[in-house]
């Protein structure tokens, strides 16, 4: 149990974060094109809405 405790901690969280969020924020459940040609191409403009919706919360200095 001690070993899987100390595994865990190690884990990057950000992925978990980031497809939290287009799941539940965003609402997103499932990818409404078919093939997976179709599907990359949804996914990648989920990443890179994702991005921007990451950039447009930066403060510039």
């Amino acid at each position: 149990m001690e070993l899987g405790l100390a595994l865990r901690k190690r884990r990057c969280i950000e992925p978990e974060y980031v497809f939290g969020r287009i799941k539940w924020c965003w609402g997103f459940k499932r990818f409404l094109l078919r093939g997976l040609e179709k599907v990359k191409v949804e996914w990648g403009l989920l990443c890179m809405a994702h991005n921007i919706s990451k950039l447009a919360t930066i403060q510039w200095a």
